[in-house]
């Protein structure tokens, strides 16, 4: 049976208002209401209560749902934080929501497609250079994630446990120095039912599929707050799990109901705090691979089988899953070869491991509130981390092109990593400098072009990224790439496997620099001085050497003359040789961008901010003071 609702709102904890419930939200208490500066922007902050009926369809698929306790209208109950930006004056609204799916409990777009923003603004300077908010946009988070630590405004959502089971739970780290004490990030929602149990176990190998080896209980210790502690220490490189049972057992899966019904709310309610005719739902990395989640599992439709969101943007989530919704989930873990799950396209393929034949959006669950959808990816995607984003737009068996329909958009941000360096970059937990290369120029146009897609139908960039058919995407052990002094191959890396068989590993292809040759090629790609990858190998002082630094990519300087390459012995050709001067440097980059703008991958107000970019580029790398 449908749920009823009801709606009230309490502000600073006062009951203002009740009105007939609407969806799952019953109530929603306003901590804070305040304007933003004199900028005509308000920020709500406060709390959103929802119940499910455990025993509707929509929710039966919320794993353990049914052991939840309930109230006395056999409803399962909780709550989450949540936080709004939007313009005071509807006039200036454009219509559209974007709820962002928090990234542990982090907002991200007010960095990303706003530039310079914060997170709990106060003032106007604040709102960053306001790209979102001045295109009118209402921004929306809620907490769905449990086991976030709600603290320097990070925000959650409070659920119940399972009533009579229990499970062990497990999580993976890899020092980056000898130590003897670690708390292992993936667990920490979960407390140890007994820290002394014999039954708990810790194991270390030395690659992501290589043998384990099982610890002496005796050399190791486990405390209430889920610290280890282990004699003679953990070594630096080393991969070591943990598992024990847990105290509790979250239903974490009432995070993918909150994200539904927020967006329900927003949508459909006529009393909602806030109201958008064009709901878009983004994440990124973490919440990207929620948002695939989500979207798989039929939650882009409420319990009236309406449709939640009109367009979901999965930005650096690769062809990989969620741990949310299952008996001890861990959300917050980072071990990616356990994420890349079939099915990983839209459309349904057959998966040559399983034999099963299913799809992100083709299956009975989510093909009736499919939403139109945008795939942004990195580099790093597809060689590192067990994302592998080929298969987003590949068959499972890695051999041929899969067609994208009309409701599709594929966008890979050729040679970059997972989220920009700062420049001018430094040598971190890798080998050679973090990768720097800015990727949110064409964002921000592509935003441009999802909104016109909501608001007129007009279709949006094209995609662009690399296929087997032009030969732009190939096996990794085949990349030829060029043998640069003190830089190691990454054909070495580790393939991934499910279930113990191997899983196509396809990445883009390279250039005589070792430069991504398909894709979105922003001006810093297209007209380099250095050479942009989606790989970094761990450093000697972080152990490991021949595994890859988890998210990070490469820049690495083309030297500056003849002399120099021929020094080092470096087969690329020097910048000297590339650019008679500065000034033909710059024209070329600006022909470059220019000819994105053309094509609507770059926006025209943005031309100048790459243009000094670039120009910053060339004075730190061509003359020597910088990475």
């Amino acid at each position: 049976m449908l749920t009823r609702i009801r709606l009230a709102v309490l502000v600073i904890g006062v009951l203002m208002c009740a009105a007939p419930g609407f969806a799952e939200v019953t109530r929603v208490e306003v901590k804070s209401r305040a304007d933003i500066g004199a900028s005509g922007i308000e920020k709500i902050v406060g709390t959103l209560y929802f119940q499910v009926d455990p025993k509707d369809p929509h929710n039966a698929v919320i794993a353990d749902v049914d052991k939840a306790p309930v109230d006395e209208h056999g409803h399962v109950t909780f709550s989450s934080d949540v936080y709004i930006i939007r313009p005071k004056d509807a006039a200036r609204s454009n219509g559209m929501a974007l709820v962002e799916v928090l990234n542990r409990g982090r907002k991200l777009v007010m960095n990303g497609f706003i530039r310079n923003g914060s997170n709990d603004p106060v003032s106007d300077a604040d709102l960053g250079d306001r790209f979102l908010l001045d295109r009118g946009f209402t921004l929306v988070w809620v907490g769905w994630e449990f086991d976030v630590r709600r603290t320097n405004g990070l925000m959650g959502i409070s659920v119940p446990s399972a009533q009579g089971v229990n499970a062990a739970v497990w999580g993976d780290f890899t020092p980056a120095n000898t130590n003897e004490h670690q708390v292992v990030g993936d667990l920490v929602g979960y407390t140890p039912a007994d820290p002394a149990s014999t039954d708990n176990r810790l194991t270390v190998r030395d690659a992501q599929f290589g043998a384990e080896t099982t610890i002496d209980r005796a050399r190791w210790t486990l405390e209430p707050n889920g610290m280890v502690t282990m004699k003679g220490g953990f070594e630096a490189g080393r991969i070591y799990r943990l598992s024990y049972h847990a105290k509790e057992l979250p239903v974490s899966g009432l995070g993918l109901a909150a994200f539904r019904d927020v967006g329900s709310w927003i949508k459909y309610a006529p009393d909602a705090l806030v109201h958008a005719g064009k709901t878009l739902a983004f994440g990124s990395s973490q919440s990207g691979r929620f948002l695939r989640t989500f979207l798989y599992n039929g939650f882009n439709g409420d319990e009236k089988s309406r449709q939640v969101y009109d367009a979901a943007w999965i930005h650096i989530a690769g062809a990989a899953a969620l741990d949310v919704n299952a008996r001890g989930a861990t959300p917050t873990s980072l071990t990616m070869y356990e994420a890349t799950r079939f099915p990983y396209a839209n459309q349904a393929t057959r998966d040559p491991i399983s034999g099963r034949t299913d799809g992100l959006l083709e299956n009975p669950r989510a093909g009736s509130v499919r939403p139109r959808t945008f795939f942004t990816n990195t580099s790093v995607e597809y060689w590192g981390g067990g994302r592998n984003a080929a298969l987003v737009h590949t068959s499972p068996d890695g051999t041929s092109d899969l067609p994208l329909d009309d409701s599709t958009r594929v966008y890979f941000l050729t040679g970059a990593q997972h989220g920009p360096a700062r420049f001018p970059t430094t040598i971190g937990a890798g080998q050679q400098p973090d990768n720097p290369l800015e990727y949110w120029w064409t964002m921000r146009a592509l935003m441009v072009g999802m909104e016109q897609w909501l608001r007129s139908d007009t279709p949006p960039p094209t995609s662009r990224y690399p296929r087997l058919s032009d030969r732009t995407l190939v096996p990794a052990a085949h990349v030829p790439f060029p043998a640069i002094p003190g830089v190691q191959s990454p054909t070495i890396v580790e393939q991934l496997r499910r279930d113990g068989q191997l899983v196509p590993f396809l990445v883009p292809q390279v250039d005589a620099d070792g430069n991504e040759v398909a894709g979105v090629r922003t001006p810093e790609s297209l007209v380099p001085l250095a050479t942009y990858t989606g790989w970094n190998f761990r450093n000697r002082s972080t152990g490991g050497t021949t595994t890859l630094v988890s998210l990070l990519g490469s820049r690495v300087p083309f030297p500056a003359t003849a002399a120099a390459a021929a020094a080092t012995r470096d087969p690329r050709a020097p910048i000297a040789a590339r650019y008679a001067d500065k000034e033909a440097y710059l024209a070329k980059a600006r022909a470059a961008a220019n000819d994105l703008v053309e094509h609507r991958y770059l926006l025209a107000g943005d031309v100048g901010q790459v243009m000094r970019r670039m120009e910053e580029q060339w004075d730190a790398t061509a003359e020597g003071r910088g990475r």
